[in-house]
C-alpha cells in the first residue's frame, strides 16, 4: 500500500451511526428517508462548558439521495445539551436541533475540488455519520452557554449569583491605590477611634 494513502478502519454496519446505502441503489435520483435515535460518540461538546453527553440519545430525521458522484445525506440532528452557564456557573441542560449535509463520494469516485480538500468518501456502501455529526454539532454550539439571556453572573467580591441578590447589593471596598490620598482629607474615622 502506498504511503501517501490513509489507512482506513472499517465500518460495522451494525453501528447506528454507519448507514448502508444498498437499498438506495447508485441511480442518480433515488431517495429514502431514515428516522432514527442513535447513541452520541464522544466529542460532541466544548471541552467542560457544554456538550452532548456521550451515551445521549440523538434523534435522526436524514434524507440519503443518490447522485452522480456520490450520495447526499440532509437533514436535522436533536441532540440533549448539558453544561454550565458562563456567568453563573448554574447547570445547563437544553436541547440542540443541527442541519447536516453532506455528500459521501463513491470509492472510487472523483470530484471536482483539489486533492488537499477534505472529501467524505463511502466505504463500500457504508457511510460514517460521526465526522458530519462532530462538525455540526460543535459549531452549534454556544462560546459562552448562558442560563438565560440576562444572567447577570455573579458577584466579583462575594462569588454570590447576583439574581440571586437583591438590587441594591454592594461591598464598601476601598481601592489600595486611591490609599495614599485618603490621608489628605485628615485623620479617618477608625484613626479617631484609635
Amino acid at each position: 500500500m502506498p504511503e501517501n494513502r490513509k489507512q482506513q478502519h472499517r465500518l460495522d454496519p451494525r453501528d447506528p451511526l454507519v448507514l448502508d446505502t444498498r437499498e438506495l441503489g447508485r441511480r442518480p435520483g433515488s431517495m429514502r428517508r431514515v428516522r432514527l435515535p442513535a447513541p452520541a460518540p464522544e466529542g460532541l461538546g466544548l471541552v467542560d462548558l457544554i456538550g452532548v453527553p456521550v451515551g445521549a440519545e440523538l434523534d435522526l430525521d436524514l434524507r440519503l439521495e443518490s447522485v452522480m458522484d456520490g450520495v447526499l445525506v440532509s437533514g436535522t440532528v436533536t441532540a440533549p445539551l448539558t453544561g454550565e452557564c458562563g456567568r453563573c456557573l448554574e447547570p445547563i441542560h437544553d436541547q440542540l436541533v443541527v442541519v447536516v449535509q453532506e455528500l459521501f463520494v463513491y470509492p472510487e469516485g472523483s470530484t471536482d475540488q483539489d486533492e488537499d480538500d477534505e472529501v467524505a468518501r463511502m466505504e463500500g456502501d457504508l457511510i460514517d455519520l460521526v465526522p458530519t455529526l462532530r462538525d455540526a454539532v460543535v459549531l452549534a454550539l454556544p462560546l459562552t452557554p448562558l442560563c438565560r439571556p440576562d444572567c447577570q453572573g455573579l458577584c466579583a467580591t462575594c462569588g454570590e449569583r447576583l439574581d440571586d441578590l437583591p438590587p441594591d447589593h454592594s461591598h464598601d471596598t476601598t481601592d489600595a491605590r486611591w490609599g495614599a490620598l485618603s490621608g489628605l482629607l485628615g485623620p479617618s474615622t477608625t484613626d479617631q477611634e484609635n
